[in-house]
């Protein structure tokens, strides 16, 4: 084996997608002394995205004082090379931002325009907006009107919507946010096809996890489907049926509607920036993998994403479970799946041993690789 692209998901909670590649760019070695090993990190758009592109990209992190979800003042990071930037929205606008017992009606998506502005006053006119991670339920209109967009309410006065007055929108004006954006291409990462509002919608799915109680999420979807019709009636776009458009509490439709953003999947957007399909040349194997291996991943995550760039070269999942429904990952071209746990234990007791159990895993199958070569 010559050359190995190993590019995996984290295993949230127990296993970065860096130190996933630290073990491969150790364990490979050893087995197959002139390998070339590739490690491209990879996130799904939430929190620890910037940090896998700084180190794919090998770039600095770009600190910025932004307002946070409540209004107050945080320190948000995101990465830019060249011209392009890397943003993710937890950064300014994430559920571990808000005070305890704030609510997704009043939280606001307003640092997250900062971190965009700031990026295309230096010069960027590339964007990679991660969603995901989110404390709020305004429809990006936070970071629209951060960006330039003007929102006016019936008496013509301007004001900063947020979940709890999007039916307060009377008037939209783009012209400032237009002329900002002019030349710069957005693209938000959306790992989810959620509509905008309705049962499968952003408050019914997303806003009880930011704290919504069940008369609260009514509220919510009620003011997202106002949102809807009044840019369908100011700015003439269609959101509703949007997938993707609930992604974030409504930001995946406030990106489309207001900044002419493509909704695209995390993982497509990612393996695009990093040129995977150039990392590809030349390689005998890849090894993908994320915490479970189920209908899931199949459907539009890192294994599906990665599979459908690598056929004709073998696939290798490495993975900490496999549910049943994980067999349909070989219809995408995967060679072979692993589990990494050899023994059955609760998460509790398996989560703390998952880099050792992931390095023994991977020793196993590179013994199996050089023992097929070697015959």
């Amino acid at each position: 084996m010559k050359k190995c692209v190993v590019v995996s998901d984290s295993f949230k909670g127990t296993l970065s997608s860096g130190e996933i590649g630290r073990i491969a760019e150790e364990v490979i070695p050893r087995f197959f002394p002139d390998c070339q090993v590739v490690t491209i990190p990879v996130a799904d758009g939430g929190e620890g995205t910037v940090e896998c592109f700084m180190s794919a990209l090998r770039t600095g992190p770009v600190s910025v004082d932004v307002r946070g979800p409540n209004g107050q003042a945080v320190s948000a990071v995101y990465t830019r090379s060249g011209t392009k930037a890397v943003i993710e929205m937890a950064a300014a606008a994430g559920l571990p931002l808000a005070a305890a017992g704030s609510d997704p009606a009043s939280t606001t998506t307003y640092g997250v325009g900062e971190l965009m502005r700031h990026a295309v006053e230096h010069g960027c006119t590339e964007i990679l907006l991660g969603l995901g991670g989110s404390a709020t339920n305004d429809g990006g209109c936070g970071a629209a009107a951060a960006l330039g967009a003007g929102f006016y309410n019936a008496a013509g006065d301007r004001f900063i919507p947020t979940g709890a007055t999007l039916d307060q929108i009377a008037h939209i004006g783009l012209e400032d946010c237009r002329r900002l954006l002019a030349g710069v291409k957005i693209t938000a990462m959306c790992d989810i096809d959620n509509p905008l509002f309705g049962p499968s919608g952003a408050a019914y799915v997303f806003a009880p996890q930011k704290g919504a109680g069940p008369e609260m999420v009514r509220f919510l979807d009620g003011q997202l489907r106002r949102l809807s019709e009044t840019v369908e009636r100011e700015l003439g776009v269609s959101i509703a049926g949007l997938p993707g458009a609930g992604a974030a509490g409504g930001m995946g439709g406030g990106c489309a509607a207001f900044l002419g953003a493509e909704l695209k999947s995390g993982i497509e957007a990612i393996l695009d920036l990093v040129d995977f399909d150039a990392c590809l040349e030349g390689a005998d194997l890849v090894i993908t993998g994320e915490g479970r291996i189920d209908a899931q991943s199949v459907g539009g995550k890192v294994l599906s994403g990665v599979a459908r760039r690598t056929r004709g070269v073998p696939l290798i999942c490495v993975a900490g479970g496999l549910d049943d429904s994980a067999a349909a990952a070989y219809d995408l071209g995967v060679t072979a799946m692993f589990s990494i746990n050899r023994e059955p234990r609760p998460l509790a007791e398996s989560g703390p041993r998952s880099g050792e159990n992931y390095r023994r895993t991977l020793e196993d199958i590179m013994r199996l690789i050089r023992a097929v070569e070697g015959r």
